[in-house]
């Protein structure tokens, strides 16, 4: 499937229009549901060979916030054979009671997905995360930038941020 394909083919599944609160409190007219298209074999593959194109030489992790990361991250991990991690929204408080799941060490260079992009606010959290522990983010590639201020939020917290796809590339006006 080349890009314009893949491009429509998740406008055509997971476009919505309505009355949204979307994540960061923001209200739209319109909905990108992930989970529509990243349940879909065809799309999940294609993404993820888009988001290994993003990779680096010395790219040694794959990362995901949960829960709609998680498929991205273990697609690019399928399509590089890089291993990946999954960043919990928050620390479980049982087992291993740790903030994320797998193998994340201090001097990891990460490349970060994230699924739908508005404010960046999901995926500092997870930066965050990552950099704490001594890792470092060599970049954030989300599916949709919504053109909301993730760009402007994420370069300003010193990282870099790329996107596959704009709302302006899907067509979307409003």
């Amino acid at each position: 499937m080349d890009r314009t394909e893949l491009l429509q083919r998740i406008k055509d599944t997971a476009y919505l229009e309505g009355d949204f609160t979307l994540r960061s409190g923001k209200k739209s007219k319109y909905y990108l549901d992930k989970y529509l298209f990243e349940t879909q074999p065809d799309i999940l593959a294609a993404l993820g060979a888009l988001f290994a194109k993003h990779t680096s030489d010395t790219t040694t992790l794959i990362a995901g916030a949960e829960l709609g990361g998680v498929s991205l991250a273990a697609a690019t991990s399928l399509a590089t054979g890089k291993p990946f991690v999954i960043i919990r929204n928050a620390k479980k408080d049982y087992g291993t009671s740790k903030p994320f799941e797998g193998k994340l060490c201090d001097g990891d260079s990460v490349l970060l997905v994230e699924d739908i992009a508005t404010t960046g606010g999901q995926v500092l959290e997870a930066a965050k995360l990552i950099t704490e522990i001594g890792a470092k983010v060599e970049r954030i590639v989300s599916v949709i930038d919504r053109q909301q201020g993730a760009q402007e939020n994420i370069e300003a917290a010193g990282f870099t941020f790329e996107s596959l796809f704009t709302k302006t590339d899907l067509g979307i006006t409003s």
